[in-house]
């Protein structure tokens, strides 16, 4: 009888500590629809598998890479852009906010470029802390590009690193959502999020 008893009090400790679980994920769902975000920087900016994170022209390449880019722009295969781009929130919540997915859009000078999901796990400290949350990004620059010239094309990937690496010419679609128990709740709409703190 004790042993049944000591049985079904685990049980129901248990069973309440699901729920204190489920109770905290639901509440940082709410803390995280008043957080704020930015595109924080552009990390490991590379064309062609060439690294132009503080190339601006061309020119400004060795010989070598230049070549590698602009062969890869003029040739019948792909011109690859890979980064990282870093996504910035701020909480100004009392509490700590949280996310477990993240679906995205990428533009760039309002050019839809590409699209992809991190489900990476994020938690955003209260009282103004911040967190960031990096994606990887690869764009295949002649596929987002249909109709440009070999010489353009390769042009809009240099300019993307002519501010370094702050993101000005990017914008993100972002539809933050939270696991609470065994449902996941998503955002409603999307956030659009550039290189200055919004909530909207």
């Amino acid at each position: 009888m004790k042993k049944a008893n000591a049985v079904v009090a685990i049980i129901l400790m248990l069973t309440f500590l699901a729920g204190c679980d489920v109770l905290e994920q639901a509440r940082q769902v709410a803390m995280l629809s008043k957080c704020e975000f930015k595109l924080s920087s552009v990390d490991q900016l590379r064309l062609a598998g060439v690294n132009i994170q503080q190339v601006k022209k061309l020119s400004d390449l060795n010989m070598m890479d230049a070549a590698k880019i602009t062969t890869a722009a003029l040739s019948g295969g792909s011109l690859p852009l890979n980064f990282t781009l870093n996504v910035e929130a701020r909480n100004p919540n009392a509490t700590t906010a949280g996310m477990t997915r993240l679906d995205w859009i990428l533009f760039i000078d309002d050019i839809q470029m590409v699209s992809g999901v991190n489900e990476q796990r994020v938690q955003i400290p209260g009282n103004g802390g911040t967190g960031i949350l990096p994606l990887t990004i690869g764009i295949d620059l002649k596929q987002a590009l249909k109709g440009k010239s070999g010489d353009a094309i390769a042009n809009f990937g240099l300019n993307l690193a002519g501010a370094g690496n702050k993101p000005t010419r990017i914008t993100l679609k972002a539809k933050p959502t939270i696991m609470v128990g065994s449902q996941t709740i998503a955002y409603p709409g999307y956030l659009t999020i550039q290189n200055e703190f919004t909530s909207n």
